[in-house]
């Protein structure tokens, strides 16, 4: 079978265009060190390197689902410390123990997953999950959606909630991809996504969509599919276009991008 090289997702889709209002954070370079040249040694350590975000990220996921694999721990006041030491979080550094020791106690206090019919709760290291192939028309592509959580609602209604930590806001895209995907996962039940915020305990609106949005996802994710092949022929062709393939958006956004001590337009101020 001839391997499937296409393929999209809801992080490609955020690395060729920002959410509405954050378009000064926006830098397709950022998509060009990480998908054309991220095999690069400089390249490849950088991103192996978590940022606090990212390592607050996982282990607040972690941190739920090690409740819900032994939910005493949900009703022992020790349970707090019992999975803080699963998750060996006095290795980590001050501010990734504090704030993921907020998100333990608030889920402590606030189970919101106890009661329902957990279909899918995964830890948030398994790596890439199994891809959806999609046709749309005459092209074939791989979606991928990796999903925090799938439950069942009395109603029948399958519910596909996302886990969030920090203080950015809600990406419907997100939500619209994910339903996109239960719309082939779950074919003919109704289907909703919503955001959950384990540091603010903030649970966004139900978000639905219809048959012609899901449509419209779908040709969205199929251009971005063909585009981002495009562009790695584009620089596997002719490395030195880098610039012009995956052009620089340098300004304040530079101090906050992991790829600020190698980019040779940042603006941010590396230290030596």
């Amino acid at each position: 079978m001839t391997k499937i090289w296409q393929f999209a997702s809801y992080h490609l889709w955020s690395l060729f265009s920002p959410p509405v209002g954050k378009e000064a954070w926006h830098c397709d370079m950022k998509r060009g060190f990480t998908k054309a040249r991220k095999k690069e040694p400089t390249v490849k350590a950088l991103l192996e390197q978590d940022t606090s975000w990212q390592r607050i990220g996982l282990l607040a996921q972690k941190g739920v689902y090690e409740f819900h694999q032994n939910i005493q721990l949900l009703e022992q006041p020790s349970g707090i410390k019992q999975v803080a030491e699963i998750l060996q979080l006095s290795q980590e550094s001050a501010e990734v123990q504090e704030r993921v020791t907020g998100v333990l106690k608030n889920y402590h206090e606030n189970p919101i997953l106890v009661g329902r019919n957990v279909i899918k709760l995964i830890r948030g290291d398994e790596g890439f999950p199994e891809p959806i192939l999609i046709w749309h028309g005459n092209y074939l592509f791989k979606l991928f959606a990796a999903i925090d959580c799938i439950f069942r609602e009395p109603d029948g209604t399958i519910h596909i909630l996302d886990f969030k930590t920090g203080k950015a806001e809600f990406d419907r895209r997100q939500a619209f991809v994910y339903l996109l995907a239960a719309r082939y996962l779950y074919p003919q039940q109704p289907t909703v996504a919503s955001f959950y915020n384990l540091e603010s305990g903030k649970w966004s609106n139900r978000i639905k969509a219809t048959a012609a949005q899901l449509n419209a996802i779908q040709v969205e994710l199929a251009r971005i599919a063909k585009q981002h092949q495009r562009d790695l022929w584009r620089y596997r062709k002719n490395p030195a276009e880098f610039q012009q393939i995956y052009p620089s958006n340098p300004g304040f956004n530079c101090q906050y991008c992991n790829f600020n001590s190698i980019c040779e337009f940042s603006a941010a101020e590396v230290p030596a």
